[in-house]
């Protein structure tokens, strides 16, 4: 396994060398990139052209920090507006347009989308019909698709995960598997176990609960939460996952500077990464 970071987790103000610059200098080896609203100093957009990716990959190979996935702020699921359905849909195509720029392996994407229009029944029949109606693009494309679980009150369960992949029916298609989002209420090692044969990326944060589960909590830095990495690295490994281990974090101490932060991090996701190893 490999240490990845999502470039949201960096200095707001870096720019793209600046990005590539820093993670590589901390031990990172990928990183993974988002699709935003404009203005970001190290955001991918609706309107980033052929020509900046052509940057970005030149940044990717002059740093050795190869970008490994592209994730996204601009969807937290699809809803009962169909007109929002076609800008999903740009938004999916534009994600795989940067990952084959790019090079990277996989993208990010949510369904659900309870947003008062829908029910969660309504929520996945239309969220599965739409990954559906894109499995011939998917599938042509050579790109992984990722469902990815947050908290958007869709994914309660592994099962639930598993079987709207498994009825989506693509190869192309499986979970981008947060293994912090569950935390809160559930263990990570066991969704590990339920999904494997479907898990093509991950990202990799901390929860600690209060008083165990569905007992409330806050975001700790990795290692410092209710994570059993001794079993959820292992469970990766024994579920055929050998990838890029993303964080998604953020920096709680605005003293702390902003490289030591991200040498921090890297060492946290090393420090786990050990336990494939055992």
């Amino acid at each position: 396994m490999k240490k990845s970071l999502n470039a949201w987790t960096v200095d707001g103000s870096a720019d793209f060398e600046e990005t590539f610059a820093a993670l590589s200098r901390a031990g990172f080896d990928g990183i993974e990139l988002n699709v935003d609203s404009p203005g970001g100093a190290h955001a991918l957009t609706m309107q980033t052209t052929d020509a900046d990716f052509a940057a970005i990959r030149a940044l990717s190979e002059k740093y050795g920090l190869p970008v490994v996935s592209i994730s996204t702020s601009l969807s937290g699921g699809m809803s009962g507006h169909p007109e929002r359905w076609e800008d999903y849909r740009r938004l999916l195509r534009k994600q795989i347009e940067a990952a084959k720029a790019l090079g990277a392996g996989g993208i990010l994407t949510v369904p659900g989308g309870m947003d008062g229009t829908l029910t969660l029944d309504g929520a996945r029949k239309i969220s599965i019909d739409f990954y559906k109606s894109m499995r011939s693009e998917f599938e042509a494309c050579g790109i992984f698709i990722g469902l990815e679980n947050v908290w958007n009150g869709f994914f309660l369960s592994p099962y639930d995960m598993k079987s709207m992949i498994e009825e989506i029916g693509s190869p192309a298609v499986g979970a981008y598997l947060d293994v912090g989002n569950m935390l809160a209420f559930s263990a990570p090692e066991y969704w590990v176990e339920v999904l494997a044969g479907h898990i093509g990326c991950v990202h990799i944060k901390d929860y600690k609960c209060a008083d165990g589960i569905n007992s409330g909590g806050t975001w700790e830095d990795i290692t410092h939460g209710s994570g059993n990495w001794a079993a959820v690295i292992p469970a990766l490994k024994t579920a055929g996952f050998d990838g890029y281990l993303t964080g998604e974090v953020g920096k709680s101490d605005p003293a702390m500077p902003w490289d030591v932060y991200y040498k921090k991090v890297a060492d946290e996701i090393g420090s786990v990464i050990r336990y494939a190893q055992a």
